[in-house]
């Protein structure tokens, strides 16, 4: 059943209210990547805004943190304690969320989130990107060319984003949560494929070492990226291991 929850946040209700888990999508899915591990739960799957789904664009660019804002009115249709699943971009909002809301969110379940911890190093633009970026921001190269600039080094996500969404991928894309990580109170629960290449699997382990014992990472033999279709026993289990 399709409910909102604000004008800007739709979601799907499963089983009877109050829900006691919260399931976040990751990068332009949509709440139906939940129906395997969600079904017979007392739980809501929601559509982030401007993703695939329901929700609307939000109104302007933001991080995980302004998702997490965004999301936060789900929370008065769900237990006074919970336990939120995200995956992918969903986990960055969740971790968010959890930390914004520390007495509501019981434990969390993280499945494919990339950058959790801070990477060695970022990579640099090309050089003949940043001569562009350069002469773009002087009016020297056309709002066009660096557009076609842009799609043609571009990520797939980047060239399938237009508008706010864009910006808030840009916004995101270099985005850690590690300080976030530290300051979470409750059990975390990593779920990831060994054959994960959009959220490798070293990513998970260096959580795994910031959290210490509040975490638990289960490896999926076989699995990749999009964990809550092919591995959601095992996303399953790991939610249930903290309902009370």
């Amino acid at each position: 059943m399709l409910r909102a929850f604000s004008n800007e946040l739709f979601g799907e209700q499963y089983g009877s209210a109050p829900a006691t888990v919260l399931a976040l999508p990751g990068w332009m899915r949509q709440r139906s990547d939940f129906r395997l591990v969600l079904d017979g739960l007392d739980a809501i799957a929601l559509d982030l805004p401007g993703f695939a789904g329901a929700s609307p664009e939000p109104p302007h660019a933001m991080g995980a943190a302004g998702y997490a804002d965004l999301v936060a009115p789900a929370l008065d249709a769900c237990a006074d304690r919970l336990v939120v699943i995200g995956h992918s971009f969903g986990g960055r909002v969740a971790v968010h969320l959890a930390v914004k809301h520390p007495t509501r969110v019981a434990a969390l379940v993280l499945t494919g989130t990339p950058r959790l911890v801070r990477p060695p190093s970022s990579p640099e633009p090309s050089a003949s990107f940043r001569a562009a970026r350069w002469l773009h921001r002087r009016g020297l190269v056309s709002d066009e060319r660096m557009e076609k600039r842009r799609r043609r080094t571009g990520s797939d996500d980047y060239r399938a984003t237009t508008g706010v969404m864009r910006d808030v991928l840009v916004t995101v894309v270099n985005e850690d949560y590690e300080d976030q990580l530290d300051l979470l109170a409750g059990p975390v629960e990593l779920v990831w494929g060994d054959d994960d290449t959009s959220a490798p699997l070293v990513g998970a382990e260096g959580a795994l070492a910031v959290l210490g014992e509040r975490a638990l990472l289960t490896i999926v033999p076989g699995a990749g990226h999009m964990t809550p279709l092919s591995a959601p026993q095992a996303l399953r289990e790991a939610i249930g291991r903290h309902l009370l």
